[in-house]
């Protein structure tokens, strides 16, 4: 094709039809492109080769061939074992937001502590165009020395997680990595305590539905159905003592030493016969509606002046006084998984002050027939804002007429394999679950306030000619809008959404699409379920025009620019639409880059300055911040001069704007022939001179819809109030024609001078 043919096919519009079908033919190609399946082969040998033992292990001499059992090798002082290196990702298969595993190789010690980790290959966007590598290596590093046994007893909470801006995701999903493989890797080779690999393996039980009747308090305390922690006051102080505490044993609670301080009691009620004896019937069935399918719950049962609730879960909703643990399973209660009992249904029962009933949910991996145990967490004040702790545990074990009985092993042996614990789909299925929905969790102040910001700018937008109707609120409030975004969902929160991340999504088409790495970040998945739905009504501008962090930086920079009267450049039209289409050219380069490589697609989309403006704020090497700043600058002459020409993300974005809905700005005949007030106006010249407004170019600023209703600027307004004014006018003079004012009385003729006396 000419260069001649090339620009008239851009005046055409041709450009948009040729990249929307070259956006079709490749997304065919991607999404028929052949699964590559998880691998199943080891890759400890492939990644050890460039370590040395004393970089995982203190005094390492060399390493041991690798077991054939289980994908770990021994790492050697002379003939003695000193740690076990492994590779996380042969263990669990957690993924970064790139879509494929951390590899980080670790060791472990026969007492269970890691004795070091290095973080060996990554394909994490963020980390690879933005926060330095030697930052991430750093804080893999920072794992040497954790305790595998305390994580198991504290459900993976025992250790501080050290979060660095911009990479949070990356940086859970290291930490989830290095926990669960390690404590894999603890538990098949029996380190620390914990379960050993050659002992049997645990029987699954289950419960035995047959058992539903109802029976009187004493009978359930006598089998053991409920179970007790009964604690005094000289049982506490003397727990406190012993602590080490000095300030904790120095404030020792008051009272007499065989003074009740808590009596906990507690029972699994979603047994049937339990369940029905505490209960009634009527509570018991409202119970079976309230839990799902797979839930379990507890009854806790408390008196004593110290309360197992406590005021914690009111201010966050947490109980955070006790939770449960079952191996490395730990349930913390949330307000949500909790019921008040008015009372006790069974024969004999005592009175408490505190009944409550727990939920705990199926995917916490809970099994009602192994034992577990729940751990109480007294506080003692030490000082004005400072507490010390300590645990006290409720030992659990559902009596045996409860089960069904246990099926005889697969093997008279006695000898038992140790299965090489290579990813398990179905565990590795949940702990994503779990890590995602933790993070969700942790950030659900951060979710609704974009839930907010996001229904107030749709209301903004399906009630438009009223929110337009004034020129300095509409002003105001854009200028509110787009700071909220620049401050909150950029500089704080990091939700600025990139073309990494759709070139994140057409690697996990080619090689087996998940959910999990996109709902690792809450705010940004939230954010293109928006976009996405945005598309179908307004196109691209409800997302570029008041969503994107770095459009808000543009916007208002330029905004300070023109308070301070710097000049404002308004490009040629014809020049103007012909560097429009560079956009579009720079993401389908991308694109077509990410279908061969997607790290090299990933470092190539610097050409955004977003990590560098929004995520890193600045803080990157000079080359990287002088592009930024150089583009800023641009934007105070030019404005909104990044988004205009060379966003790939908004020409992404305005590729499938086209299959929108509906056209919402309105416009009279008039607009573009001979009225040009729109076309001059607009921000980023996306009105046609003849008046139309070309969708893929609009950032849905709004401001022509203010100008369609201005009383004082719109040819067509000002002409119609002008015929009003006229009409009111003529039809004021014919009414006062018909009805002449009457005279004033001192025009009015005297009878006197009528000669009427």
């Amino acid at each position: 094709m000419t260069l001649s043919g090339i620009l008239s096919g851009i005046r055409a519009g041709t450009l948009y039809r040729q990249a929307t079908l070259l956006a079709l033919i490749l997304g065919l190609c991607v999404a028929g492109s052949t699964a590559i399946h998880a691998q199943s082969t080891p890759l400890l040998p492939k990644y050890i080769a460039d370590l040395l033992p004393a970089d995982l292990a203190a005094g390492g001499e060399s390493f041991g061939p690798m077991r054939q059992d289980l994908p770990v090798m021994p790492i050697l002082r002379g003939r003695e074992i000193i740690a076990w290196a492994f590779l996380t990702s042969d263990f669990v298969g957690t993924t970064g937001y790139s879509g494929k595993p951390i590899h980080v190789v670790a060791a472990v010690s026969p007492d269970a502590r890691l004795t070091g980790a290095r973080l060996v290959k990554h394909a994490e966007p963020i980390v690879l165009i933005g926060i330095p590598n030697r930052k991430i290596q750093a804080l893999t590093e920072s794992y040497t020395g954790l305790d595998l046994a305390a994580e198991v007893a504290a459900g993976g909470d025992a250790h501080d997680l050290d979060i660095i801006s911009g990479a949070t995701v990356t940086i859970m999903v290291i930490d989830d990595s290095i926990v669960r493989s390690g404590i894999k890797v603890a538990r098949a080779l029996g380190l620390g305590g914990l379960a050993a690999g050659t002992e049997q393996p645990v029987v699954r039980r289950e419960l035995d539905p047959a058992q539903d009747r109802v029976v009187d308090w004493q009978t359930l305390a006598g089998d053991g159905s409920i179970r007790r922690l009964a604690l005094d006051v000289g049982q506490v102080n003397e727990a406190f003592a012993a602590s080490g505490d000095e300030l904790a044993a120095a404030r020792p609670e008051p009272g007499n030493p065989s003074d009740l301080y808590i009596d906990l009691q507690a029972a699994l009620v979603s047994v049937p016969t339990i369940g029905h004896s505490l209960l009634g019937d009527a509570e018991y069935d409202n119970l079976r509606t309230w839990l799902g399918e797979g839930d379990q719950a507890i009854l806790l049962a408390g008196r004593g002046r110290y309360s197992f609730k406590g005021s914690g879960y009111v201010r966050g909703g947490i109980f955070d006084r006790v939770q449960l643990i079952q191996g490395d399973v730990a349930v913390r209660f949330r307000d949500r998984q909790h019921r008040r009992l008015g009372a006790l249904a069974a024969g004999g029962a005592p009175s408490f002050t505190e009944l409550d009933l727990f939920r705990i949910p199926a995917e916490s991996g809970f099994d009602p027939a192994q034992p577990w145990r729940l751990q109480l967490l007294v506080n003692r004040a030490v000082g004005p804002v400072k507490k010390s702790f300590l645990t006290f545990d409720l030992d659990y074990r559902l009596p045996e007429p409860y089960l069904l009985p246990a099926a005889a092993p697969a093997s008279a042996t006695g000898n038992t394999a140790v299965v090489a614990p290579l990813v398990d789909a179905d565990s590795e299925a949940a702990a994503k679950a779990a890590l995602w929905q933790r993070i969700w969790r942790d950030r659900k102040i951060e979710i609704g306030a974009l839930l907010l910001m996001l229904a107030t700018l749709t209301g903004a937008f399906f009630f438009q000619l009223w929110f337009t109707r004034s020129e300095r609120f509409v002003f105001w409030f854009r200028i509110g809008f787009l700071s909220v975004t620049l401050v909150f969902l950029g500089w704080y929160a990091n939700a600025q959404l990139s073309v990494v991340n759709l070139l994140a999504l057409v690697g996990t088409l080619r090689t087996g699409f998940t959910w999990d790495a996109f709902l690792l970040d809450p705010l940004v998945f939230i954010l293109w379920g928006a976009v996405a739905a945005a598309l179908l009504f307004w196109g691209r501008g409800a997302y570029c025009g008041w969503l994107c962090p770095f459009g808000a930086l543009q916007e208002l920079t330029n905004r300070l620019a023109k308070f301070l009267r710097i000049p404002q450049w308004h490009l040629p039209w014809g020049l103007h639409e012909r560097l429009w289409p560079v956009k579009y050219i720079v993401f389908m380069a991308l694109f077509g880059v990410s279908l061969m490589s997607i790290p090299a697609a990933e470092a190539l989309a610097e050409v955004e300055p977003f990590k560098t403006a929004i995520i890193l704020k600045f803080q990157r090497d000079w080359p990287f911040v002088l592009f930024a700043v150089g583009l800023l600058g641009i934007g105070l002459f030019v404005e909104r001069f990044y988004c205009r020409y060379l966003c790939p993300l908004g020409a992404a974005l305005a590729i499938p704007a086209r299959i929108r809905m509906f056209d919402w700005l309105k416009r009279y005949h008039e607009c573009g022939n001979p009225c040009q007030i729109c076309a001059h106006e607009c921000m980023v010249q996306a009105i046609h001179p003849t008046g139309e407004i070309n969708p893929n170019e609009c950032l849905n600023c709004m401001h022509c819809q203010v100008l369609y209703q201005h009383k004082g600027k719109c040819p067509v307004v000002i002409k119609k109030f002008k015929r009003l004014d006229a009409l009111r006018d003529s039809t004021r003079a014919s009414a006062t024609a018909r009805h002449p004012a009457p005279l004033p009385a001192a025009a009015q003729p005297s009878t006197k001078e009528n000669g009427n006396v």
